[in-house]
């Protein structure tokens, strides 16, 4: 399973969180997640698998305790309730590159008519349901970046496959550990027993094929139409399947 576009989207998301959790953005997607799965599964994180993941990763982007504490009562039915709907949103990009959205929202119709209006303005369009959400697959993402002090990759692929890792691939500057989604804790845990924390780690959809991406231009149109899909409120996360070589990304 090739996938290099879901890497280097996923760093260029990483460093952009980064900005944001300075001007707090990220806190509101981050507390949307823990709101949604604290109504989906209950308010204990021992048996709900999902809130787990989202406390764990407003912990990592220093989101402050009372506000996972806050978002969870929220969810529970304890606080203020928020009326919230998770939709998935699909379309194609610049290029024919395939977008899945995951939104949290509480107007699906003024969100559905935001979303088209952010495609139609940077060369996409958005589609019907189903339209991509076939080309993704629901999976475990490690990511750990090149540096040193990391074991030796037959070492680290043969650590990630024996704790049950499904693939091991090579991505440039970094390493992807790819898991089913019920064995990414039991994979991340041993990871971090070795003293190896992944850059990324998440619950996310990888594309099962890629498109490549040639000429900056292109690769300029298709990472606006992320970025602008992105920076929308009530866009939690975008999944899409360009591959863009390392070339052109340098140059950008």
């Amino acid at each position: 399973m090739k996938i290099a576009g879901h890497s280097k989207w996923s760093n260029i998301k990483r460093r952009k969180a980064r900005v944001d959790a300075q001007k707090g953005k990220i806190f509101t997607k981050l507390a949307r997640e823990i709101i949604v799965a604290a109504k989906e599964g209950g308010a204990d994180q021992e048996t709900n698998f999902r809130l787990r993941l989202a406390v764990q990763k407003a912990r990592e982007a220093n989101m402050p305790n009372d506000n996972i504490n806050r978002a969870i009562q929220r969810g529970s039915g304890e606080g203020d309730t928020l009326k919230l709907e998770e939709l998935y949103y699909e379309g194609y990009g610049p290029g024919g590159v395939a977008v899945l959205l995951e939104i949290m929202t509480d107007n699906r119709n003024r969100t559905a008519g935001e979303i088209r209006h952010i495609f139609s303005r940077r060369g996409g369009n958005m589609g019907e349901s189903g339209c991509v959400a076939w080309m993704f697959e629901r999976k475990g993402y490690l990511g750990l970046d090149k540096e040193e002090g990391l074991p030796a990759e037959d070492d680290l692929m043969l650590l990630a496959l024996e704790a049950g890792a499904e693939d091991f691939k090579d991505e440039d500057s970094s390493y992807a550990i790819i898991t089913s989604p019920e064995d990414y804790e039991k994979v991340k845990d041993e990871l971090m027993k070795q003293g190896l924390t992944p850059a990324t780690s998440e619950i996310s959809m990888l594309p099962t094929s890629t498109i490549r991406i040639e000429g900056a231009e292109e690769a300029t149109e298709v990472l606006a139409l992320m970025e602008d899909l992105e920076e929308h409120d009530e866009v939690q996360n975008v999944y899409a399947n360009f591959d863009i070589p390392e070339e052109i990304m340098q140059a950008l």
